[in-house]
């Protein structure tokens, strides 16, 4: 960072007027006794908004007795953020570019380029009728609409040299443009508009329950398969052959619906979950089962090492 000192001229005093005074002594009034240097920022602050965009040395002396600090330590404040002028600033418009990496690539040089034309050829000077100045600073937050620049409390984006230009006219004649992007461009969306979650059904609640429709009506969301005929207690399920698709490939695990395989996790006949099982599982009836058996693909339990006895909760 660059040394910051205090401009060489100086004014003779300084003292906030009755109304600032009242907002100074009643923002100071929100910190607890002893504590009252921390409104220090928004003091200072304050007393630059009030001589027009910087701060002097006589304004620090003042805010430093108000808040009970020595004067070296409000000096090291004034100095250190770059938020507070130490010279003064052009009438109309200060102007800081900003320079860093996406700026940059983006064409900030072509912006400083026209202050050093239009402005004053470095930084901190005023422009020979005292209406504007200029600096480069760090990050002003609007990366993905640079190249910027912030005058005052706003940010003007998406700038070239002629449109930059054009703003500096506006400012000029005391009709400065909207801020924000200067090509049309809404917040930070894409060009030309949004390109994505641009669908009004995933923000207006439509979607609501198909999750659960779909898991009702099988995959892929079709129309529901006509319910299986139960079969007989004592008929065991008649296997029905796997597609060809769907015929598992020697070592690797068989196709299972999600809907399948959680039912029959539950119902304890799970390999894996054999335990859990046998320790409350929740038996399912055979129909139930053999129609849990065509959707997922396989042959039967056996597929998943189920016992033959009475894991589908038939009595033999």
């Amino acid at each position: 960072m660059a040394v910051r000192r205090l401009h060489p001229d100086q004014p003779a005093g300084f003292a906030f007027t009755s109304e600032n005074l009242a907002w100074v002594n009643a923002t100071i009034s929100k910190y607890p006794q002893g504590k009252q240097a921390s409104a220090v920022i928004p003091v200072l602050w304050r007393a630059q908004e009030q001589i027009g965009g910087w701060i002097t040395e006589p304004a620090i002396r003042v805010v430093a007795d108000l808040l009970g600090m020595a004067h070296i330590r409000v000096l090291e404040i004034a100095t250190f953020y770059t938020m507070f002028q130490l010279a003064p600033i052009g009438s109309k418009a200060h102007v800081q570019v900003c320079g860093t990496t996406p700026c940059m690539l983006r064409g900030s040089k072509d912006l400083i380029k026209v202050c050093k034309k239009r402005i004053a050829e470095d930084p901190f000077h005023l422009s020979d009728d005292g209406a504007f100045s200029w600096e480069e600073v760090e990050c002003l937050g609007s990366c993905a609409n640079a190249p910027m620049v912030q005058i005052g409390a706003d940010t003007y984006e998406d700038l070239t040299p002629a449109s930059f230009d054009a703003l500096l006219d506006g400012f000029a004649q005391g009709m400065p443009p909207k801020p924000g992007s200067q090509i049309g461009r809404t917040a930070s969306c894409p060009e030309g508009g949004p390109t994505t979650l641009s669908d009004p059904s995933l923000f207006d609640g439509s979607r609501v329950g198909q999750w659960q429709k779909r898991l009702e009506h099988g995959s892929g969301g079709s129309a529901p398969a006509a319910p299986a005929t139960p079969v007989a207690p004592s008929t065991p399920p008649a296997a029905s052959a796997p597609p060809a698709s769907a015929t598992p490939i020697e070592g690797s695990k068989p196709f299972v619906h999600p809907a399948a395989l959680a039912a029959m996790a539950n119902a304890g006949i799970v390999k894996e979950l054999e335990d859990r099982g046998s320790a409350g599982g929740k038996p399912i009836p055979a129909g139930e089962l053999a129609s849990l058996a065509q959707l997922a693909r396989v042959k039967g339990p056996a597929a998943f090492g189920a016992k033959p006895d009475d894991n589908d909760g038939v009595k033999g």
